[in-house]
């Protein structure tokens, strides 16, 4: 087995001395799929945050194999200034940023690199297009395209789906696929129905995480792991099993 990307080892994280984390372990190897589910207020973005390298736990460990610019994120709201004056290859080329280095110089490399990107989500006719002229999945299309640009070791996703229409959603999933050939991808969801025939194994968080090796899950395993969400399942005829799960 290949050493993990990144470790983290009974992590305990809170904030106010209130507890939002604890003992949570997991390892995400190069090329995992890991679909992160969970309710609201169950600790998804502090795992984010402590994986990311912005929050530093209270308790526990976090190795890291690989520096923090290996990272791609695409978090779940963007929000720019209508009137801000940068195009979407602006945004796409600020993903090549490094320390002090705000904006890139524009060379035949990074222009290749931008084209390439923009290419592999749809998005070569917006290229010239001021950021505030998008519509909310124009705008996702193209931070995902800031997310990959640096070709990343690993990808996280939160809720990418937000703002996308029915047919890019598809898409995406499949950008991620070929993405999963090289690099390790975290997506955070509240829809294991949709993702689950691309993810590769599942990480329920609420409070602590319990590690699911498999794409698919049941409502038994849901309630076993306390984590009380909506399981969507979809079919022929698209139907919602929905259980009574209590907080503790």
């Amino acid at each position: 087995m290949s050493k993990p990307i990144i470790s983290l080892h009974k992590v305990a994280a809170s904030y106010s001395g209130n507890p939002v984390l604890k003992n949570v372990s997991l390892d995400i190897l190069q090329q995992d799929f890991i679909g992160i589910i969970g309710p609201n207020g169950g600790g998804k973005t502090t795992l984010l945050k402590i994986i990311l390298g912005l929050l530093k736990p209270n308790e526990g460990s976090v190795t890291r194999n690989i520096g923090k610019h290996d990272i791609g994120y695409l978090p779940q709201v963007n929000q720019f200034d209508d009137h801000f004056p940068i195009t979407v290859t602006d945004v796409v080329l600020s993903g090549l940023s490094t320390g002090m280095n705000i904006k890139p110089k524009r060379n035949p490399a990074s222009v290749a690199k931008v084209e390439h990107v923009l290419d592999s989500v749809s998005m070569t006719a917006f290229s010239q297009r001021p950021i505030g002229e998008l519509s909310g999945g124009e705008l996702q299309r193209t931070m995902l395209a800031r997310a990959i640009i640096s070709s990343p070791k690993l990808l996280i996703l939160d809720e990418p789906n937000t703002y996308v229409d029915n047919r890019f959603e598809q898409e995406l999933y499949k950008i991620l696929v070929e993405l999963n050939k090289n690099i390790a991808i975290l997506l955070v969801t509240h829809d294991v129905g949709t993702i689950s025939p691309y993810i590769k194994s599942i990480a329920c968080v609420n409070g602590g995480l319990h590690y699911h090796p498999s794409n698919e899950i049941s409502n038994e395993q849901l309630k076993v792991y306390n984590c009380p969400i909506e399981l969507v399942t979809h079919g022929p005829v698209p139907h919602r099993v929905m259980g009574q799960h209590k907080q503790k």
